[in-house]
């Protein structure tokens, strides 16, 4: 294996390690509702727009199959995080100790939120792959910025509207889930401008598989 192929390689698990995490730490994130310049926020909002880049550098660094690997991987993580957590909220706890409710009243799962975001996850990010193939193919090594601007754009609108209404709808005023509606695609978007140079970490690539 030469420099370049081994870089690549090691940084394909690098990034692997990144999405998986940022994933994980977006759900936690996101069973706090903020408040920011009179828009209601999920915490996770700040975050997950990464893991679409993220998931771009992956599918550049390694093929399309190998990112829709990670996809489902992530779901299944996300999956066995609330299923840990729900176990470990209803054993008894050490009393010695108190009753330790804070860990129950803030990360016991809320299995709407959960079904919700991976469902939200899954099929966004399967669309991501799919624009962002579609695109290499047009295009192939020219405007690499193009790739995460098309492909994040549209997966993180249709995101961000499968997870509030599975996760909201019905539960709160209109005008609350609208608000939060409307500033997770404006935050998500403007954090996918910023995450561009991502995409970027390798330029080593002679020849992409879409």
């Amino acid at each position: 294996m030469n420099v370049k192929k081994e870089n690549n390689y090691n940084l394909t698990f690098i990034a692997i390690g990144f999405y998986l995490s940022l994933q994980i730490f977006s759900d936690i994130g996101s069973l706090k509702i903020i408040k920011l310049f009179g828009y209601s926020i999920d915490g996770g909002t700040f975050l997950y727009p990464f893991t679409f880049t993220i998931r771009d550098l992956i599918h550049r660094l390694s093929n399309k199959k190998t990112s829709q690997i990670v996809i489902i991987q992530s779901g299944f993580l996300n999956l066995f995080m609330a299923l840990f957590f729900y176990i470990i909220g209803i054993l008894p706890s050490d009393l010695e100790i108190g009753p330790q409710n804070e860990f129950t009243s803030v990360l016991s799962p809320i299995w709407r939120l959960v079904i919700a975001s991976i469902c939200a996850e899954i099929i966004s990010e399967f669309i991501d792959t799919e624009i962002y193939s579609a695109w290499t193919k047009k295009f192939k090594n020219k405007m690499i910025w193009g790739r995460v601007i098309s492909s994040n754009t549209i997966a993180l609108i249709i995101d961000s509207i499968i997870f509030c209404l599975i996760a909201f709808y019905g539960t709160m005023p209109n005008s609350i889930l609208m608000s939060i509606l409307i500033s997770n695609v404006i935050i998500k978007e403007l954090v996918t401008i910023t995450s561009i140079p991502l995409i970027y970490l390798t330029n080593n690539i002679s020849k992409e598989t879409s």
